[in-house]
C-alpha cells in the first residue's frame, strides 16, 4: 500500500540522515535531515493547495496526480468522483424519463407542497385548469382556480373519491379531480376530462327514457283493448274488428321500433363494413318501385337523373339508408305532392338526392334531424308511423362509408336530402 511506502521512504530518510551523522559529523546529518524535513513539507503543502484549488472547479477530467500518499489520496478522490458523476447521470435520465412520462400522460398531474402551492404540472393538467406551467409555479392552486368546491376539497383532504368539478368556459366542461398524498408533505392533483363520458351518459339516460316512452304508448292501447273485449265478451263484430285493428297498428309500430333499435344496435358495434360494388343505378329503381307502393298514388315519384355510375360499399346498408330517406319524403309530402330521386356526379363524386315538395323544415330543426328520437312534430310523426329513429341509422351507415348528409328545406315549400359519397367510393 502506498502509506506504507511512504513511512518506509521516510524511515530511509532518517537511516540516510543517520549514516550521513556519522561519517560528516551531527552537523550535516543534522542539515541533511532539515533539508529533508522542509522538502516534505513543501511537498505535502504543494499538493495541499493542488487540492484546494482543485475543490474551487471539481471535475471528474482535472484531479490531480502525485506519488507516494498523495497519489492514493488523488486516487480514491477521482474514484468517487467518477461513481458520483455516473450516479448523476443515472438519477438525471431517471428524472428526465419521468418528467416525459408525465408530460405524455392524458390525465393532468400536478405536485402540490405541504401549502397547496404548485412545484410542477404537466400539459394536461394546464390545460384542463388554464394553468402556466412555469409562470404558476409556487402559486396557491385556489388562487388560481377559484372555485368553491376545489377550495372545500382541498380543505378537508379527502383522499377517498374524487370530485367532479364542472367549469364553464367557451365550452362547459367537467373534471374528474383527486388528491393522491405520496409522502408527509406532498401530493399529487389528478385530474380527468370527463365531458364526454357524461355526456354519452346523458345519452343512455335519455335514449332509455325515450324508448320506455316510445313503447309506453301502443303498449297501452293494446292493453286497453284487450282489456275492453275481455270486460264485454258480447261486443259486436265490427267494434271488435276495428280494435283488432288498430292493436295490429300499435303491434306493428313496436315492431318497427324494435327493428330499428336492433339495426342502430348493430351499426354501432363496429362491426368491420362488407364492401361490394353497388350498382346505384339499379337500386334506384329498386328504390323507386318500394316508394311507389308507399305512396299509393298519392304523389308523383320519378328519377330526375341517374348517372351510370357506380359505389363501393355495401349493398345492404345503402339500401336501408336511401329507403329512409326516400320513405320520410313520402310521409312528409301532402297528397298530390312530388318525390324525385337523382344519383348524379358532382366533381367526381357520387351524389345521391331525394327532393320533395313537402311540408319542409324551420332551420332551427335541421342540425338535430339525426338525433334519436328526435322529432319536428311528435303528433304527425307517430301518425306517419315513425320511429324517430330513421335519420339516426342514415347518419351512421354514411359515417361507415365516409360519406355526407346535406340538409336544404324551407318551412312549406320542400326539401332536399343530399348524400355525398367521397372521390375512392365513386366507380365511373
Amino acid at each position: 500500500m502506498l502509506w506504507l511506502r511512504s513511512v518506509i521512504y521516510y524511515l530511509f530518510l532518517t537511516l540516510i540522515a543517520l549514516f550521513i551523522g556519522g561519517i560528516g559529523g551531527a552537523a550535516w546529518g543534522l542539515g541533511f535531515a532539515l533539508g529533508a524535513t522542509l522538502l516534505s513539507l513543501w511537498f505535502h503543502l504543494y499538493n495541499l493547495g493542488r487540492l484546494h484549488h482543485w475543490l474551487q472547479h471539481p471535475n471528474v477530467d482535472t484531479v490531480p496526480s502525485s506519488f507516494l500518499l498523495w497519489q492514493e489520496v488523488f486516487d480514491k478522490l477521482y474514484d468517487q468522483i467518477r461513481l458520483q458523476k455516473k450516479a448523476k447521470e443515472r438519477i438525471s435520465s431517471t428524472l428526465e424519463r419521468f418528467m416525459s412520462a408525465g408530460e405524455a400522460l392524458p390525465d393532468g398531474v400536478i405536485i402540490l407542497d405541504e401549502f397547496d402551492r404548485i412545484e410542477w404540472c404537466n400539459p394536461a393538467a394546464s390545460q384542463h385548469l388554464g394553468l402556466n406551467p412555469i409562470a404558476d409555479v409556487g402559486q396557491q392552486v385556489t388562487h388560481l382556480v377559484r372555485h368553491p368546491q376545489l377550495r372545500e376539497y382541498l380543505k378537508t383532504q379527502d383522499f377517498s373519491h374524487p370530485l367532479q368539478l364542472r367549469l364553464n368556459r367557451q365550452q362547459e366542461q367537467l373534471l374528474s379531480i383527486q388528491l393522491v398524498p405520496f409522502d408527509s408533505t406532498r401530493k399529487l392533483l389528478l385530474t380527468r376530462d370527463i365531458t364526454s363520458l357524461d355526456r354519452v351518459q346523458t345519452v343512455h339516460r335519455d335514449f332509455v327514457a325515450n324508448v320506455s316512452h316510445e313503447l309506453r304508448t301502443p303498449l297501452t292501447v293494446v292493453g286497453g283493448f284487450i282489456e275492453t273485449m275481455q270486460d264485454l265478451p258480447d261486443m259486436d263484430v265490427n267494434t271488435r274488428n276495428q280494435q283488432l285493428q288498430l292493436m295490429y297498428e300499435q303491434t306493428q309500430r313496436m315492431q318497427r321500433l324494435v327493428e330499428d333499435l336492433l339495426t342502430l344496435s348493430k351499426l354501432e358495434s363496429g362491426q368491420q363494413l362488407r364492401e361490394e360494388e353497388v350498382d346505384v343505378p339499379q337500386l334506384l329503381q329498386l328504390l323507386l318501385t318500394e316508394a311507389k307502393g308507399l305512396s299509393q298514388g298519392r304523389h308523383t315519384v320519378s328519377i330526375a337523373s341517374s348517372a351510370r355510375a357506380k359505389l363501393i360499399g355495401n349493398h345492404d346498408e345503402l339500401h336501408s339508408a336511401f329507403g329512409n330517406l326516400v320513405s320520410n319524403a313520402i310521409r312528409y309530402t301532402p297528397a298530390g305532392g312530388s318525390i324525385s330521386l337523382a344519383w348524379e356526379l358532382r366533381n367526381g363524386q357520387g351524389c345521391f338526392c331525394v327532393r320533395d315538395t313537402g311540408i319542409g323544415l324551420a332551420p332551427e330543426h335541421i342540425p338535430r334531424l339525426t338525433e334519436r328520437f328526435y322529432r319536428v312534430d311528435r303528433g304527425r310523426s307517430r301518425n306517419t308511423g315513425g320511429t324517430g329513429l330513421g335519420l339516426a341509422i342514415v347518419k351512421h351507415i354514411l359515417q361507415r362509408h365516409q360519406a355526407q348528409l346535406a340538409i336544404q328545406s324551407q318551412l312549406g315549400q320542400g326539401s332536399e336530402f343530399a348524400v355525398k359519397f367521397p372521390l375512392q367510393r365513386t366507380l365511373d
